[in-house]
């Protein structure tokens, strides 16, 4: 008997003992539990973002739009740190600490540039966006006629590149070697077009999407240019540059183009009113004239074709498709001057002799 009741206090110990520790173990789960939801609380609320109201749009490089996205630029050389501090300045996010863990659990970098993101958004949303590189595209509009310098003031207008950067890349040996220009800037040959692009973006990368877009223009009006050498399809060029500054009338294009190699055919001298503009935009610096006089003719420079036999050094402006399809496809006739018949609808008078050109004007001035 003695030995059975001992057996059973053994038993009872170590019943006691194991409850002990199912208790135990029970509590440590429940403890752990509240804590995972207790972390899972603090996660949830520091990564969701506040309600709009809340937001403070003080913070430099951020902005939101009438429809509530936000824009936000990440800078060059800028630190993940840096932007997540001026996104919980703005208030954008609840605490920048679980930002801050993010990037320091993964890998993933910051893309220079500048995106839009839908508000509200989570810290990992707007991670995914920044690190995903997927940029914001401003739209940006270059008209045809339009020179280099001109380029450049649009450019920097809009945020894309400064008009320094960029008439520095149009001019770089380097973009000139890629794409065979001989002459000492990419003037001509970079397409008027619409573009989209991400602000402050690289010059030189603008320069060349510019330039890819001319080629790929050129190629669907005459495939056969490649066949040309760098100093003919130049040539071309500049005549178009020249006709895209003196055509009104599209129907007219190719007529002025077939003028003009009629005139270099026989040596005389191109007497383009464009050429001396540009001698008095650009490279002098003035404003553009209203009118000219004769004594604009007389400026020495050697784009100045009243002045100077063939063609100028280099291209006056971006031709567009209507220019170089009548420079590449010119019209034929035995033209040798045109002048403005009437300035609302921009059609030309063309005729074959100083005579007849003369009695146009004369025509014009007695309101023919």
């Amino acid at each position: 008997m003695k030995k059975e009741k001992a057996k059973n206090k053994v038993k009872k110990k170590k019943i006691l003992s194991l409850s002990k520790i199912i208790k135990l173990f029970c509590v440590f789960v429940a403890i752990i539990l509240l804590a995972a939801a207790f972390f899972l609380y603090l996660v949830i609320q520091i990564n969701s973002s506040p309600p709009l109201p809340e937001y403070s749009f003080t913070a430099e490089a951020l902005r939101v739009e009438d429809n509530g996205n936000l824009i936000i630029e990440v800078r060059n050389g800028e630190t993940a740190f840096s932007v997540g501090r001026r996104l919980e300045e703005a208030g954008i996010i609840r605490d920048s600490r679980l930002w801050y863990a993010l990037f320091r659990l993964d890998s993933g970098q910051l893309k220079t540039g500048t995106y839009m993101i839908e508000l509200p958004a989570t810290q990992t949303e707007i991670r995914s966006v920044l690190v995903g590189g997927e940029q914001l595209l401003f739209r940006v509009t270059i008209p045809e006629g339009y020179s280099l310098r001109q380029m450049a003031a649009i450019l920097e207008s809009e945020g894309i590149c400064t008009a320094e950067d960029f008439l520095a890349s149009s001019s770089s040996q380097y973009i000139l070697n890629a794409y065979n220009i001989p002459g000492a800037s990419m003037e001509g040959y970079l397409f008027p077009d619409t573009y989209l692009f991400p602000l402050s973006y690289p010059s030189d990368r603008v320069v060349q999407a510019m330039a890819d877009n001319f080629f790929r223009r050129l190629r669907t009006i005459d495939p056969s240019y490649e066949s040309l050498t760098p100093t003919e399809l130049n040539n071309l060029v500049i005549l178009a540059s020249i006709v895209e500054r003196e055509y009104r009338a599209e129907d007219e294009a190719a007529l002025m183009a077939g003028v003009f190699f009629n005139r270099l055919r026989i040596g005389m001298m191109l007497q383009s009113c464009a050429t001396v503009v540009y001698v008095i935009t650009e490279v002098l610096g003035l404003p553009h004239p209203e009118r000219l006089f004769y004594r604009d003719l007389d400026i020495v420079n050697p784009y100045n074709t009243y002045m100077n036999a063939g063609l100028p050094p280099g291209p006056i402006s971006a031709p567009g498709l209507t220019a170089l399809r009548g420079v590449f496809e010119p019209a034929s006739s035995n033209y040798l001057f045109f002048r403005l018949l009437d300035p609302a609808s921009g059609r030309h008078y063309f005729s074959r002799t100083l005579d007849e050109h003369i009695q146009a004007g004369d025509l014009l001035v007695k309101g023919w």
